[in-house]
């Protein structure tokens, strides 16, 4: 897992995985972030806590270099993205086609895009005057926010919603969904044709 914040979406995956619903080990935490929660939840679970920034190395491609050796030295299979805040290169994206998965705050392809990240996104929703939001589990491609679609899931905007409440009722699906998302990869039931994500034996 890749994280920039508290890892709240760690929190409930390696809930998910002790309550036998998400048939996964998580194998490292890298964040760019020395101070990120979710590094510290890693450290609490003995699974291994990486910091590693593109600002302590003296190019993109050692950066780039360095995070690959990671990965393969924890024998990494899917990288999942949560909350984290940097745009992940062409190479690494590359080496781990169709197996990294970013998990977006809203209804994708709307309020998604650089600079679109945690209450952006649900101001934005309100500013426009959507009556419902929801969340994402995408494939990452070299966009931002731009590959597509495994699962998606409605919130409904209450009239009186503020980006806080309206924050606090979608991170409610996204605990929920993403664990979801990722234990499709675990039964082997994703399928990628194009753009498009086909889920076998739909329930």
């Amino acid at each position: 897992m890749f994280a920039s914040g508290r890892g709240s979406n760690l929190a409930a995956l390696l809930s998910a995985i002790g309550k036998g619903e998400l048939h996964a080990t998580i194998v490292a935490v890298i964040s760019n972030k020395a101070e990120a929660g979710a590094l510290d939840i890693a450290r609490t679970h003995g699974i291994p806590a990486i910091h590693l920034s593109s600002e302590l190395f003296s190019s993109p491609d050692e950066f780039d270099q360095t995070l690959l050796q990671v990965l393969q030295e924890h024998r990494v299979e899917i990288i999942a993205l949560a909350g984290y805040l940097k745009k992940l290169s062409s190479s690494i994206i590359r080496a781990y086609k169709h197996r990294i998965v970013n998990i977006h705050p809203a209804l994708l392809p709307a309020f998604g895009g650089k600079g679109m990240y945690g209450h952006k996104v649900h101001q934005g929703v309100l500013d426009y005057g959507c009556k419902v939001s929801g969340v994402t589990v995408h494939l990452v491609d070299e966009g931002y926010d731009t590959g597509p679609p495994i699962l998606q899931r409605c919130v409904a905007v209450k009239e009186d919603d503020s980006a806080e409440t309206l924050a606090a009722r979608v991170l409610e699906q996204e605990h929920q969904i993403y664990a979801e998302a990722l234990q499709l990869f675990a039964e082997e039931r994703i399928e990628i044709h194009g753009r498009k994500v086909i889920i076998k034996n739909p329930a």
